[in-house]
């Protein structure tokens, strides 16, 4: 039986509902306001999901404060007084939380008061710090990407996990091997010094892109895209080029995030089915993704001005060039072919170098490109890369070589573990030019 309109269940559920939404917003806020007062990520997040449960129990009944993010705040700090007062240990730390908690509570307004303070510290550079602390190096990379979701995407493990097609167990391991890693390296809750900012910045970078990259084109499962990891990484971008605004690189991620986003609707059909990048209906690109993309590249641009372009602006370069052009026809692929170039001799790498490929075909025949592309394979590097032998087949098809380029996309569809794009590159081996 379902419930009235406007009756206790419905109300109950949209509390909820809000409450959910307050938390996406505040939790990464909370949590490195928490770690700069505690000093460790498990307490800071456990003090913070003990304000969520108080607020759960409280907010349906109170209504939410209007100043929800230091009513949680304030809520935690009191829960991790009350926790030291059970250890006996209170020393300088109670004094300092008692005393921020006096200031919290005065800006914590409920209902009805007047508008309240914004939150207690500068939270930008809370939120600064622990996009760093997230990032580390001494990490791994997947763990950066699982800790950098739990801690600054607010979601949960599970839903990590299902983004990710990993058991929820294994992730839930890798999120608790980081966290003991990084507290057993001792790691400072500070943005890093000049000397290795340029370093930190770069992983910082890296797992933003990682993070986008899954969703853009996803590695694994039945789905061509995962649009929700797409849409953290971008607010992720978004939240640290707002934090750190003159760095070129942060601007430039941005850029080639926001862009590349813009295809989204384009880049599969009714059926779910993926549709390249040179047939797609340019027509369904997001016109706003796109001018948000180009007005973050000309920030990026303008900081670089003097110092070169770094590899994320190059990037965005790129798909600009892509962006700009209204039809397939109309892609100045010289000029895409010579970034590629500079992004080879700043960043080389196989990856690199099988997409200057692409352009370098697209721009003076395939036969050039295959001559490239046959470079690659003669190194042995990318062996197990399904793009490698779908990218060989395409050349292969357009230089009349068809049995070749068969082999060359069944080989790429027995590499990749995504339904859909084994779907495509076994059509493509069957004669279907799509």
């Amino acid at each position: 039986m379902t419930s009235e309109p406007g009756s206790t269940a419905d109300k109950a559920a949209e509390t909820k509902r809000a409450i959910e939404a307050v938390w996406r917003i505040e939790s990464a806020r909370l949590v490195a306001t928490l770690v700069r007062m505690v000093g460790d990520i498990s307490l800071a997040e456990e003090l913070a999901q003990d304000a969520l449960v108080e607020a759960l129990e409280q907010w349906p009944q109170s209504g939410i404060p209007r100043n929800a993010g230091a009513w949680l705040t304030a809520t935690a700090k009191r829960r991790a007084i009350d926790s030291w007062r059970r250890k006996e240990r209170l020393g300088k730390k109670y004094g300092m939380l008692a005393h921020d908690l006096r200031t919290d509570e005065r800006t914590a307004l409920h209902p009805g008061d007047a508008a309240g303070e914004t939150l207690d510290d500068p939270v930008g550079d809370d939120l600064l710090r622990l996009i760093f602390i997230a990032c580390h190096p001494v990490i791994s990379r997947q763990a950066r990407v699982a800790l950098t979701l739990r801690l600054l995407g607010g979601l949960s493990t599970e839903e990590i996990a299902r983004a990710f097609l990993t058991p929820p167990a294994t992730l839930a391991q890798r999120i608790v091997r980081a966290k003991r890693t990084i507290s057993d390296a001792q790691v400072p809750f500070e943005v890093p010094s000049c000397a290795e900012f340029g370093a930190r910045l770069s992983s910082v970078l890296e797992v933003i892109y990682l993070v986008f990259n899954e969703g853009y084109s996803a590695t694994a499962g039945d789905d061509w895209m995962r649009p929700a990891l797409c849409e953290e990484a971008l607010r992720l971008g978004r939240v640290l080029a707002g934090l750190i605004p003159n760095q070129p690189e942060v601007h430039g991620l941005v850029a080639l995030m926001e862009i590349q986003a813009s295809r989204r609707g384009a880049r599969t059909n009714r059926s779910g089915e993926p549709v390249l990048l040179l047939v797609q209906d340019r027509s369904r690109w997001d016109q706003l993704l796109i001018r948000r993309g180009l007005t973050a590249l000309a920030r990026a641009e303008a900081e670089a001005r003097g110092a070169g372009p770094g590899p994320y602006l190059l990037q965005a370069s790129i798909v600009a060039c892509h962006a700009r052009a209204r039809r397939a026809a109309d892609t100045d692929w010289a000029q895409i072919a010579a970034l590629y170039d500079q992004l080879a001799r700043l960043t080389p790498s196989p990856v690199v170098e099988l997409n200057r490929a692409v352009a370098v075909s697209m721009a003076a025949g395939p036969a050039e490109g295959l001559r490239i592309v046959d470079a690659i394979v003669a190194t042995g590097a990318l062996t197990r890369y399904h793009l490698l032998p779908a990218v060989r087949g395409d050349l292969l098809l357009k230089l009349g070589r068809s049995a070749e380029a068969r082999d060359e996309f069944e080989r790429a569809a027995a590499l990749t573990q995504n339904e859909r794009e084994q779907a495509l590159l076994r059509a493509r081996a069957s004669g279907d030019r799509r």
